[in-house]
This record gives structure tokens, sequence and C-alpha cells, in this order.
């Protein structure tokens, strides 16, 4: 079996791992691009005298997976299925002799959940380590405690081109060798080609796409971050190149397309493969001298604020740039064609980060659960979870009722943990189960996974009917493995209670906070139960709903587009969640009328789902309302003059710090029974006067009096406010028979001196000096316009009064 592999550059240190692993249980094998790691260790191993059972090679992805096993069963001469064989969510080849298993890392995790000890397994191998998936990190996380706790004979192998070796030995252990193939050097020129602000990314591919065509030899391959751009190039290019093969290599793939995109062209023919970053490792692509690199990736972040994951683009890594550009140089030269500029290159990101970092922690937290690890930072990660994600985990377990209060798993939660998808997609099975409709629901599952299947319309219910309908591999294989699903949820559920409830319900029971309403009649903007708002395109055919049960959004937690919904009846919502719905008082700030608005709603969480004028509302909550509005802008509604004094006086008691620190004390009381903040100024001031002391108020009257007596016994509001203060306004014939200024404290008083019609004559802070020099002017102006008053040469010297000339001689 080993002169198959003989020609492959691992085959140089293939003698120093298998004896690293004879005399140890863990090795590190840093291996680049082409050596032959995926496809050559696991069949060495198998030939070992401690190698009695299987070994499982985990793979990052279902293509890579699959065309490994193939490529492995090629080489021996064989079928997959027969001595090598794979194990994907939607596609198995295994035999009742296969000795190497390549799997996906979510399946191995949810195999050492279920089986710790991992019977009739000798090796575990992760391939790929450095993309650092979080399955791949829980799957090695879970693999060291069980060889340390259950299984001192297990091997663990960490496989990869770009690890950090040291970091992954000395987490499997202090002795843990870490072994280095060179590998193959084939020539590879590197294009900088830049970007293009102007042009959509798609068009600048299909451009250097065509560029490449023309001035290279060989298949290309490009690299694209989702499968949209990707159908936008392909159209471009099967319409200048139309009998070139255009062949896309995703995951919503088929296993017999991703198989024509992986091998040659039977007939010869150049082609084009256009991938997402699923090939940047693993695969080989046969015949591919040529890569043209877009320079982004795409992948799924949890939105903590939302509760769900989104798909977002990144530029991508160095180390991502560099396992792409390696695809060309696999069999020989190659070049790769990168659209940014050599400049801005060392400005990216030495590596993705760890998805642990990224991903929703709800999954990985069950299945430590349910192993018996309530604490994941126990566990030896190479990077450790994140606190906030963890507990966000925890509190979205225990809402679905899968954890209890003190986090252990409850019944639900073994059940959820039991069928292989995330605890929200497994309580939408089990609730279908529980129906009579576990097929269905597993249905709806699926085609929340599986981007593509049954169509790509928002209306899961139709893509749930095109699915039933439809012809192919991918297809069939979907099908199968919904009815495997619904067959185990069965199982789990044991009897059930036929009823003919819409799928919806089974979503919207599994996601209680992502229920929405339609806002408005624009059909375009609605709002969840959680609060999160969202779009849904108007041409949508959901977009007349009023209600719909939401599987999937993208886009930040604020905005985000409505992608895969089923409708929902007002009926059902009531019916569903009889237990959620609340009756609530509710208090708005009416902006326009400026007073609170008092309301009665039930409501669905964040959505309104009646309302009407509350006729008793609570009037404590009412004045909390009005406090919080009034220290938004407490001088607004304080009264000025007490405020005013109070500041010329120096009165510590009633600044606006200590008010506003105090409103609880003096405001609120004056709130209760209001909708608005027009409280009485008098109330204000008489309620503010409460808080001096009375040293304070002394002082107060001492050193800002609220009025001016004049000589007249007029009486005049001072301003301590206005320009010039402190001021005072009063007839010029009131201050008669006054020949020293007034004072405030030592300040001299502004007088603000006016006609008898109250029209402005002077100011003056010298009212002596006023009398012996401008008053003359004054006094002959004066005369003239209003002859009945009196207008003295020597005023000082007159009897106060504000009667006119003949009034105040018989009043005399």
């Amino acid at each position: 079996m080993t002169d198959a592999f003989d020609t492959l550059p691992i085959h140089a240190v293939l003698p120093d791992l298998l004896a690293a692993l004879r005399t140890g249980t863990g090795a590190v094998l840093i291996a680049p691009p082409g050596a032959g790691k995926t496809t050559a260790v696991a069949p060495a191993l198998i030939a070992e005298d401690w190698c009695t059972g299987q070994v499982l090679l985990l793979s990052p992805r279902r293509v890579a997976a699959r065309a490994a096993a193939e490529r492995m069963a090629q080489m021996l001469g064989e079928r997959a299925g027969e001595t090598i064989g794979y194990a994907t969510r939607m596609d198995t080849r295994v035999g009742a002799r296969t000795r190497v298993v390549v799997m996906t890392e979510a399946i191995f995790v949810n195999r050492i959940v279920a089986e710790p000890d991992l019977p009739g397994v000798s090796a575990v191998l992760f391939d790929e380590a450095h993309e650092r998936h979080l399955d791949s990190d829980l799957g090695l996380a879970l693999a060291i405690e069980s060889a340390g706790a259950l299984r001192e004979d297990l091997r663990l192998l960490v496989m990869s081109a770009t690890i950090d070796g040291s970091r992954f030995a000395k987490l499997l252990g202090p002795e843990t060798p870490v072994i280095e193939s060179e590998g193959k050097a084939h020539p590879l020129r590197i294009e900088w080609l830049g970007a293009r602000a102007e042009q959509r990314i798609d068009e600048q591919v299909a451009s250097a796409v065509l560029t490449a065509w023309r001035e290279e030899g060989g298949d290309i391959l490009a690299f694209l971050p989702g499968v949209g751009e990707i159908e936008r190039v392909r159209e471009r290019l099967v319409q200048r190149l139309p009998n070139t093969p255009v062949l896309p290599l995703h995951g919503q793939v088929d296993p017999a397309a991703q198989r024509l995109a992986i091998r040659r062209d039977a007939e010869g023919r150049r082609r084009i493969v256009l991938a997402t970053s699923i090939a940047e490792t693993s695969l080989t692509l046969d015949g591919v001298s040529v890569v043209v690199d877009a320079g982004l990736s795409r992948r799924a972040e949890f939105d903590i604020a939302a509760g769900t994951s989104h798909l977002v683009t990144h530029r991508a890594s160095r180390a991502a740039a560099d396992q792409r550009a390696g695809r060309a140089a696999r069999q020989g030269p190659g070049a790769a064609y990168r659209l940014w500029e050599e400049g801005g290159h060392a400005g990216r990101r030495a590596y993705d980060p760890p998805e642990i970092t990224t991903a929703d922690l709800a999954p990985m937290v069950l299945s430590l659960t349910r192993w018996g690890e309530s604490d994941p930072t126990r566990l030896p990660w190479l990077d450790p979870p994140p606190a906030p994600a963890l507990s966000g985990a925890k509190d979205r377990l225990e809402a679905l009722g899968a954890l209890d209060a003190d986090g252990r798993i409850t019944a639900l939660g073994e059940k959820l943990a039991d069928l292989p998808m995330d605890p929200v997609h497994a309580a939408l099975v089990l609730f279908g189960a529980e129906a009579g409709q576990a097929n269905a629901a597993a249905r709806i599952a699926l085609l929340l996974q599986e981007r593509g299947l049954g169509g790509r319309s928002e209306d899961l219910l139709h893509r749930l009917l095109r699915l039933d309908g439809e012809r192919g591999g991918r297809a069939d294989s979907a099908r199968r493995l919904a009815k495997g699903w619904a067959d185990r949820a069965c199982r789990l559920v044991g009897k059930v209670a036929v009823s003919d409830d819409s799928p919806a319900l089974f979503l919207a029971r599994a996601m209680p906070g992502n229920v929405a309403r339609r806002r408005d009649a624009s059909e375009e903007n609605w709002v969840s139960a959680s609060g999160r708002g969202l779009i849904l395109d108007p041409a949508s055919p959901l977009a007349r709903e009023e209600w719909l049960a939401i599987g999937d959004a993208q886009g930040q937690a604020k905005g985000a587009r409505i992608t895969a919904a089923a409708p929902l009846t007002q009926a059902e919502v009531e019916r569903a969640f009889a237990d959620r719905i609340e009756r609530r008082q509710v208090l708005r700030w009416n902006t326009v009328e400026k007073r609170v608005e008092a309301r009665l709603e039930r409501r669905l969480g964040a959505i309104a789902m009646a309302s009407g004028p509350d006729p008793q509302p609570d009037p404590d909550a009412m004045a909390e309302l009005l406090l919080a509005k009034a220290l938004e802008d407490l001088p607004a509604i304080l009264p000025h003059v007490l405020m005013a004094r109070a500041h010329h006086a120096g009165i510590a008691a009633l600044d606006l710090a200590n008010l506003q620190e105090s409103a609880r004390d003096w405001l609120l009381p004056l709130l209760h029974g209001r909708r608005d903040l027009a409280v009485p100024k008098g109330a204000l001031t008489d309620a503010l006067l409460v808080m001096v002391d009375w040293d304070a108020r002394q002082r107060l009257d001492r050193v800002a009096p609220k009025e001016f007596t004049s000589p007249a016994g007029t009486q005049h509001a001072i301003d301590y406010a206005g320009e010039g203060a402190p001021a005072v306004e009063l007839r010029v014939q009131a201050l008669f028979g006054l020949d020293s200024h007034p004072m405030i404290g030592t300040e001299p008083l502004l007088l603000r001196l006016t006609s008898p019609a109250g029209r402005p004559i002077q100011s003056t802070r010298d009212l002596p000096g006023f009398w012996r020099g401008s008053w003359q002017d004054v006094a002959k102006d004066m005369k003239g316009r209003y002859p009945k008053h009196r207008w003295p040469d020597r005023p000082w010297e007159e009897a106060p009064s504000l009667k006119t000339k003949n009034a105040f001689v018989k009043g005399r």
C-alpha cells in the first residue's frame, strides 16, 4: 500500500511521524500544500501494529472530505466506502471493513459527545487545523480530554500547512514532537492587478480571468466571496467564452458537479473554476496553474444583540491569500493574479480570527454540558471562548428550556443534544415531531442550514414545496437527511398529538424572539418580538403578510434583511404564545404636545398586538417619566427669577448640579397627578426655597432682594439675569427726593429710568451725577412730551410721586 504514496513529498518525513506515534500518543505535522499529508498519512497509519481500529481524518468541509476519501480510495484501486470511506451530513460512504473515515468536524463532535471513549477508533487526525473552525477546536479539546481520562492509547495528530506548531504541541502535551515536511517547491509568480473602486468585484474578477485566459496556460481557479458573486462572474464568462467549461465550486453545488470542478475536463479542454474559500485548503484541483483572487472572504459571525448569525465580508488574511495562491503551484509552475495592491498586502490581517471568537457558542455549551463540563473555560483551548459569548449562550439555552437555572442540562436539552444540529433547529424539529409533523419541520430546519435548496425565495413554505419536487443528487440527499432527523426526533418524543399546525408555528416556538410583525403599510419595515428592526423586500411574496416567523436575517442588528421566513396569522400567534403575551400599561412622551400619553397594550415582547387609551394610568409611573423628561433640560422649567437671585447670592443649595441630584426630593412631589411639565412657578419657587436653610435664606434676601422699593413707595422686581444686572426699571418720578444711589450689597443697582409712558429715558449707576448732569436735557425734552407731569430743575429736592402736577398739588 505504501508504494502508492512513495512519490508524495510527505513520504520523506513519514518514517519520523510513524516512529513518533509508535512511542507516543500525539504529534504535530506541518506540511506545505501539495505535500500529500491529507491523502498519505491516514492510509499509512492503519498498517501500524497499534492501529487496530479506525483512523478518523477530520476535514473542515464536506467537499474536501469527500474528495480526499475518493482520492485515497482511487490510489488503492478501490471505491470510497471500502478501505477508505467518508461521512458528511448529506452523503456517507462507510462499509463494514472501512479503516479510514474522512468526516467533517461537526460529525466528529457529535460522535465523541455521544461516545466519549471513541470505541473502535485508534487515531484522530485534525487536518487543516490552521483554519480554526469552532468544531475543530472543540473536537480537539474533547479528544484531549478523552485521551487523558478514558483512552490513553488514542493517537491524536494535528496537521496543517501554516500553523504555529509549538502552540498545538503544547496543547497536546509537553513531549509532543513537531514534524515538518519540505513539500514541493514549484515556482509561483504573483501579479498585482490592484483594486478598482468604480467597479463591482465580480466585474473585476471576470476581467482578470479573461486576462489570465489570454496570457497563461492551464486551468484557472478564481476565488470569490460568495455564491452570488460566483453566479454573476459565471454569466459574464459564459458569454465571452461559450465553449469553455465554467464550473462553480461551493457548498450548494451537488456532489456530482463538485467532482467535475475538482477533476480535469474529460475532453481535455481548459476550464475555469469559480470557488469560495472552500477551495483554499485540502483540495487539489487537477490542472489548475492560475489563480485569480478577489482578496475577499465571507464568514458567519454571531450578532449577540440580534441573537442570530449573519454573513460578513472581510478582506482575506495574508495566510488565506498564500493558501489560495498555492493552489496554482501544486502540480507545477503557476501564477496568482491578486486584485489588490502589493503595497497594501502587509496591512492585511496575518490570519483569520479563530471561529470561537466570533461564532454562536450555544451549540458548544450544550454539547459540553451534556459531556459533563458546565464550565467550558476548563477545557484545553488554543484560544479560550470569550466570556460574554459564553454568558449569552447560556442565557439563550436557558430561555429555550435546554438548561435549568443552575446551568444543568434538562430533559429537553438532552433531546436537543441528540439531534445533530444547533439547539434552535433541533427544537424546531422536536416541536414538529410532537405535532406529528416531524418530516416537514426537519425539512424546514434543513432549508435554514442549506442555502439554495428549494430555490432562493424568502418564503420557507414555498421552498419546502419546491424541495419536495426537486430532482437531483443534492435534493435526494437533503430529503434523506431530513428523514433521518425526523425519525430520530420521533423516537425522542415518543407519543405524538397529531395537529394541522403550520410548520411556521414550530419555527416560531423554536425562535420566539424572531416572531415579527409588519410595522406599517410600506410592507418593508418589520419589528421582532426581541425588538430587532428588520427589512423585507417589498417585492417578496411575504410582503403582504401581517406576521412572520423569521428563520434567518442577514445584516447588522438594526435593519437586517429578512432572508428566510414563514407566514403566521394573528390567531396562531395568540394560540402559540398565550403564556408570553402580556397586558401592559405603557407611558410615552408626546414630543409635539409636550405631555405624557397613557395607553393599555397587549404585547408579545416588543410587538404591540393591540393598543388603546389607559383611563387610569399609574400616577407614580407618570411622575417618574415626567421627572426623567424634566432632567433632560432642567433649567427650562426652573423659576428664572429665583435661580438668578440664588446665583447672584452664591446659594450653593440652589445651583444646577445640586438641584439635579436632589430632584426626586423637591420636584417629584410636584409632578404627581400631572401629565405635563407646566408646574406653576410659584409652586416650584416654594419647593426650591424649602431646600435652603435659614442662614442661606437670610443671605438670599440680604444680598439679592427680590424687589426694590422706590422713594415713592412703589415696588419693582430686580433683574439679576439680564444685561447689567442687578437692574431695576421704574419711572423717574418715583426717585424724586433721592440724592444717593441705591445699592445691592456693595454693588450699585442699575436704574433703567422710563418716561410716564414707560419708554426708556436713560440708565445709570450714578443717580446724583445724573440729576446734576444730563437730567436738564432729559427734563427739557420730556416737558414738551408730557406737560402734565413734573420735570423740576432740582429733582433730588422734590417729593417723590407718580401723580400728575394737578393731582400732586391737590394730594398734598
